[in-house]
């Protein structure tokens, strides 16, 4: 029996995933999440006890897969924010969540854990740039703020630009690292 209520739970996981990631909170229809998930709407009830406690389950899924998959090194920013590039680009309802939690859940608890992390980043840049790693022309928040726009520049950019993004991957990639390289080089 537990083995099919983690199942269950895992199945509307990633179904609020998709649904979230389409709609943002207000947009998204526990009706449709459950019936993707194949299950009854009570379950979500039972296990995350509202809409905004699934969606915040979803929000901790992708940014805990996130810090997992793409470790920050304050020593090599520009690698770091090639990395991100390709995350969000082979996982695009991460940043999608990002934004609609920005939008819609910004006062929520969560913003305990991102901000921790994000003080943990800015310690890692401040004592590179002490130990001359990196660059000090500009101040660890300004440093992150920038890489992390760099990061999801192409995948947040105005669809009416389509027609003169450069089309290969790797020339977007490039074009990010390049310009943190840029930062990084300035004393």
């Amino acid at each position: 029996m537990a083995r099919d209520a983690e199942q269950t739970k895992q199945r509307l996981l990633e179904a609020a995933i998709s649904e979230f990631a389409a709609y943002g909170i207000a947009g998204a229809r526990v009706d449709r999440i459950a019936a993707a998930a194949g299950c009854n709407k009570a379950m979500i009830y039972s296990y995350f006890g509202s809409k905004e406690g699934l969606f915040d389950a979803a929000f901790d899924e992708r940014t805990g897969a996130f810090f997992e998959a793409v470790p920050f090194d304050a020593g090599d920013l520009a690698g770091y924010t090639g990395r991100a590039f390709d995350y969000f680009d082979e996982h695009p309802e991460t940043l999608r969540l990002s934004t609609w939690y920005r939008l819609e859940r910004s006062d929520a608890e969560h913003l305990a854990a991102i901000t921790e992390v994000n003080n943990v980043r800015l310690r890692e840049i401040g004592r590179a740039q002490r130990e001359g790693e990196i660059s000090g022309h500009f101040s660890p928040v300004q440093l992150l703020v920038l890489i992390q726009a760099l990061s999801a520049a192409w995948h947040s950019t105005n669809p009416e630009l389509g027609p003169h993004l450069p089309s290969a991957r790797a020339g977007r990639r490039r074009t990010l690292v390049e310009a943190v390289q840029g930062l990084l080089a300035l004393k």
